[in-house]
C-alpha cells in the first residue's frame, strides 16, 4: 500500500505520538510505502526550527528524506488543487499530490478537512487496522 503522509503524522505529538510512531514504523517495515509531499518539507523545517534549533531542523529534514518517498509539487498538482472542493489549499494539494503520484490513501489525524477526496483518507489508527488485517500481517 502506498500512503501520503499528512503532516500532522510526522510532527505528531502526545496523545497521538504512539499511532503516528507506529504508521512511520510500518514504512520502515516496509509493510507500507511511505510519502511526503515536497510541499510538506518546508513546513516541517519551519516547525522544528521554531520549536527547537536549527540544526534539529536540519536532522528532522534528513530523516524525512531517508525515511520516505517523496512526491514532487508540479503544475499539474498545483492546478488540480485549485479545482477541488474543499477550502484549505494545502489539504487540496495533499489530495492532488496523492492523485498525481497514484497513491493508494492519506494517513492524517483530520480525516474530516478531506471528505472530498478521491483518494482514500485513513486517520492513524484506521491504517493502522488496515494493515493488520492484510493478509501478510
Amino acid at each position: 500500500m502506498k500512503v501520503l503522509l499528512d503532516i500532522n503524522v510526522v510532527l505528531a505529538r502526545d496523545p497521538w505520538l504512539a499511532d503516528s510512531a507506529a504508521v512511520v514504523q510500518a514504512g520502515l517495515d516496509r509493510k507500507a510505502e511511505a510519502f511526503l509531499s515536497a510541499a510538506s518539507l518546508p513546513t516541517i523545517f519551519y516547525v522544528v526550527r521554531r520549536n527547537a534549533n536549527l540544526a534539529k531542523a536540519h536532522a528532522v529534514i534528513k530523516e524525512c528524506l531517508d525515511t520516505f518517498s517523496v512526491v514532487l509539487v508540479d503544475r499539474t498538482a498545483l492546478e488540480m488543487a485549485t479545482t477541488l472542493p474543499g477550502s484549505d489549499f494545502e489539504d487540496s494539494l495533499q489530495i492532488a499530490c496523492a492523485v498525481e503520484a497514484h497513491l493508494d490513501a492519506i494517513v492524517t489525524r483530520n480525516a474530516g478537512d478531506l471528505v472530498d477526496s478521491p483518494v482514500l483518507v485513513l486517520t492513524p489508527a484506521e491504517f493502522l487496522a488496515l494493515l493488520q488485517r492484510a493478509p501478510d500481517a
